[in-house]
């Protein structure tokens, strides 16, 4: 057995994390499956999916703050929208995890969140996630 869900995010920096695992956990629930696992998918070329710590909100400064000095908002790019920079973010982070469900939870750790990841905001994404019983 498996369920697809789709769910509305609205971002509102041109870059940011919106802590997500709140959803997987909503899902999981709604599934009732107790055990196997979550794929956690973005659709768009412009953000990702990552799983990183939760407890200190630093952690996701130092990330972006990271990633801008690899991948700068304004760099040598010939894209003409003016975003290469969040294409290449989005290549670097990826955009899915698959996450294990143990007796009916995501098995994470102790500091663990599902981050969604936006590189080109404001906007209006999805994100879906499939659960798979297995």
């Amino acid at each position: 057995m498996s369920s697809l869900f789709q769910f509305l995010l609205s971002t509102k920096s041109s870059q940011e994390f919106l802590d997500i695992t709140h959803l997987l956990k909503q899902a999981i629930e709604k599934t009732g499956i107790k055990e196997g696992i979550a794929v956690v998918y973005c659709p768009h070329t412009t953000a990702g999916i990552t799983i990183n710590e939760n407890a200190d909100p630093d952690v996701v400064r130092d990330i972006l703050v990271t990633l801008d000095k690899v991948f700068p908002v304004k760099g040598d790019y010939r894209h003409f929208e003016g975003n290469s920079h969040a294409h290449l973010k989005s290549s670097y982070v990826g955009a899915e995890k698959t996450i294990i469900i143990h007796e009916g939870k995501p098995v994470l750790g102790t500091w663990q969140s599902v981050y969604f990841c936006e590189f080109d905001g404001p906007r209006t994404r999805k994100v879906f996630i499939k659960i798979i019983e297995g």
